[in-house]
């Protein structure tokens, strides 16, 4: 009898446990689906909320020049639209006015007040690149600034292998002439050579009875009362192999030459301008010169002072196989001390891109007679159907800069050397100092300054 219920206990009891187990079984199977919805569930709507992240809204700041809020902002909001968590807050920067630009700059900068991206000149780049990040090569690449663009923008903005800046701009010096002038003395031809244009200007050249020049040929010869001196003197310069850093060298014949060439315009009997006379851009736009050279944005001065003014702009004279001209451009660039550096380089490549040049130039040209001319070689036949501004691009291929541009207002490093240009100038033409000695001591000035500059960029 015992035997027999311990047999019954031993056939019983596995019989519970096969059905615990079951029991446990699908209870951790239900446990498992359940956890496993849960997770679903989490991943799905409710840890997006945990790691994903709001991008954060980023306002850089842009230092202008010449533009007017208003007349940028269609482009800040085009950029803004297109990347909506980023806003451009836009300060025009009256360097006329306020001075010290170069200066104000780098103190803005360093105290951590100064902009993401600013505007900068050309012949600016030997004092600014301690303040200027390079650009990175998918930016380079994106704007095709070392395809497109024209060869002194590589010239003046690349260095040892990096681009600083990008031109959104371009404009080089050319040769304006009062047609009314040549038609009355009738002149046919305008000059394309350095020789033509000394004949054409002494034979436009009208003086009085005891010598005074009542009409001028051409604004050549003296420093202070001619627009651009400095530019056209760096292009005789250059056009005759002179080495601007170093003149005093090896090309030194080539300077002695040129400055000679220059400064002859306002010397003796048959000179055909002098320093009594008002200052060349006034007298361009009242019609009592011939032959003024300038750069584009004169045009509008000009034609404030003299709307009825007629006049043509032609590519500068050259010697035989020398087509150089002088570019003045503008350029913008990202700061070292921005805390938007990605961001700030997309507004840059945004700003330099084709669509948004042609969009300026067209906003641009609404409110003025034209708009920012093109840096990139290949939309200059875009402004081909205007004969006054054409000239200035077409001559963009053989253009080079200088270190004595004018009217950057820098107060800094090139109105320093321009200084010295100046001085140069005048020691001939009032004191009767030898070319030779005046261009010694005006490269003794240059190297000094240089020096200088260099020494605070390095």
């Amino acid at each position: 009898m015992e035997e027999n219920n311990t047999q019954e206990q031993y056939q019983t009891v596995p019989e519970e446990s096969r059905r615990f187990n079951a029991k446990k079984i699908l209870s951790l199977v239900i446990g498992i689906i359940v956890i496993i919805v849960v997770l679903v569930v989490a991943v799905i709507f409710i840890f997006p909320h945990f790691f994903s992240k709001t991008p954060k809204e980023t306002t850089l700041v842009y230092w202008g020049i010449w533009e007017d809020e208003p007349s940028f902002n269609e482009i800040a909001q085009e950029f803004t639209r297109q990347n909506p968590n980023i806003k451009i807050k836009y300060e025009k920067q009256d360097i006329k006015s306020l001075g010290k630009y170069v200066d104000r700059l780098a103190t803005r900068m360093e105290n951590g007040t100064g902009p993401d991206i600013f505007r900068y000149h050309n012949s600016w780049v030997p004092e600014l690149v301690p303040l200027l990040l390079p650009i990175p090569s998918d930016i380079v690449a994106a704007t095709e600034l070392e395809s497109k663009f024209y060869p002194v923008v590589e010239d003046d903005l690349k260095i040892r292998g990096a681009y600083y800046g990008i031109p959104i701009h371009f404009d080089t010096l050319a040769l304006f002439v009062n047609n009314q002038i040549f038609s009355a003395a009738g002149a046919a031809n305008f000059p394309t050579t350095w020789d033509d244009l000394t004949s054409i200007a002494r034979q436009l050249t009208v003086k009085d009875g005891e010598g005074k020049i009542i009409t001028a040929g051409v604004a050549l010869g003296t420093f202070d009362n001619i627009a651009h001196s400095s530019d056209i003197i760096s292009l005789l310069l250059l056009q005759n192999g002179a080495d601007i850093k170093d003149l005093n060298g090896a090309a030194r014949q080539s300077a002695f030459d040129a400055l000679s060439f220059y400064t002859s315009f306002a010397t003796g009997d048959s000179k055909v301008w002098d320093g009594i006379l008002e200052n060349s851009k006034l007298a361009f736009a009242k019609g009592t010169l011939a032959m003024y050279f300038g750069y584009s944005w004169d045009i509008f001065e000009l034609k404030a002072l003299n709307p009825n003014l007629e006049f043509s702009v032609l590519s500068v004279p050259h010697l035989p196989g020398r087509n150089i001209t002088i570019a003045s451009y503008w350029v913008e660039g990202v700061s070292t001390k921005t805390k938007h550096t990605p961001e700030a380089f997309k507004f840059l490549e945004f700003l330099a891109s084709r669509a948004t040049l042609e969009k300026q130039y067209t906003q641009h040209s609404k409110i003025r007679l034209f708009g920012e001319l093109y840096p990139r070689a290949d939309m200059a036949d875009l402004l081909s159907s205007n004969t006054l501004i054409y000239p200035f691009v077409a001559q963009g291929k053989d253009a080079k800069s200088t270190i004595f541009s004018s009217d950057t207002y820098d107060e800094a490093m090139v109105d320093s050397l321009n200084s010295y240009l100046g001085n140069a100038v005048r020691s001939i033409i009032n004191d009767n100092t030898s070319v030779q000695t005046a261009i010694e001591t005006l490269a003794n000035g240059i190297s000094q300054v240089l020096r200088r500059y260099e020494r605070t960029a390095n």
